[in-house]
């Protein structure tokens, strides 16, 4: 009972410091917002002076950039009180210059439409890989008449920021929490049993204790690890205990399993077990192994 308390004390313990882990990242992740109303902001005010420098390339020192207009998640829109012309490589050149000082920007397509009917004029991507970057027909001046410039980033601002925050932080919560679960339950459950119990296997007496076998009034010693194998086997008599669940409970601490170290001490303790008939360790085929007693 007192390991069973021990266990499920060292669970909630776990649980809570994983909860205030978990909480802790969201508070950080969300409290980005602040920085990203920032840089948003600051994106805007750079895609006006891209607008201002296409006006003043089209000889236009006096109308308006309009208010630009969000559009779509990661798609701004840049209007015009007049109408302009523009020369393609001058538009090409404005922008990657100005939104290179875009902290959120990575690859973005443009697009200058047509206000009459929305068809695009003019298109072409940059990307910070060069050969990803698209420019075509860009020495050839467009007409004057009334343009819209839609400007797509590639999704990779605060929104993605913060999913990554949390999507990377969870292999990390996982390991801790695995850290905590390790520390939190009895790593010496078997011990603790040992140290205080007398198993009946039939007419025989298994001192976990003392390390010992009473058998037909003769006491048998037992090592350390044969009395390890043995519990285990006297926690669930007559049924099936698979290899790897002994290696594992046996040998857990101690780093490295040999492979027929379990097979010598189960030989062991069936030469410590013959003085009795009705008690032997039997092999179960592609399984393990079961402590048979007979009544």
């Amino acid at each position: 009972m007192h390991v069973s308390q021990n266990l499920i004390s060292g669970k909630r313990k776990y649980l809570s410091a994983l909860i205030l882990l978990f909480i802790s990242v969201i508070c950080v992740a969300f409290g980005m917002a602040g920085d990203d109303d920032f840089d948003i902001a600051r994106r805007e005010v750079l895609l006006r002076r891209i607008g201002h420098e296409l006006l003043l390339q089209s000889g236009d020192s006096t109308s308006r950039v309009l208010p630009v207009n969000k559009i779509a998640e990661n798609e701004y829109q840049i209007r015009f009180e007049n109408n302009l012309t523009f020369q393609p490589d001058s538009l090409v050149n404005t922008t990657r210059r100005l939104l290179a000082k875009d902290p959120l920007a990575g690859d973005y397509v443009v697009n200058v439409l047509n206000c009459s009917n929305a068809s695009v004029a003019f298109a072409y991507a940059i990307s910070k890989n060069e050969k990803n970057t698209i420019v075509a027909c860009s020495g050839r001046e467009q007409p004057t008449a009334c343009y819209m410039i839609n400007i797509r980033f590639e999704p990779r601002g605060i929104l993605i920021a913060k999913n990554g925050y949390l999507l990377g932080s969870l292999p990390f919560l996982a390991f801790v929490g695995f850290i905590f679960l390790r520390s939190a339950k009895p790593r010496k459950g078997i011990a603790d049993i040992q140290s205080t119990s007398i198993f009946s296997l039939g007419p025989v007496l298994f001192d976990a204790k003392n390390r010992n076998l009473l058998i037909n009034g003769k006491t048998i010693d037992l090592t350390g690890t044969e009395t390890r194998v043995l519990l285990i086997f006297a926690l669930s008599p007559n049924e099936t205990i698979e290899r790897s669940r002994l290696q594992k409970e046996i040998w857990e601490d101690e780093g490295v399993i040999v492979g027929r170290s379990l097979d010598m001490f189960i030989s062991k303790l069936r030469k410590k077990l013959e003085f009795d008939p009705n008690i032997k360790i039997v092999v179960v085929r592609g399984k393990g192994y079961k402590l048979e007693i007979s009544s």
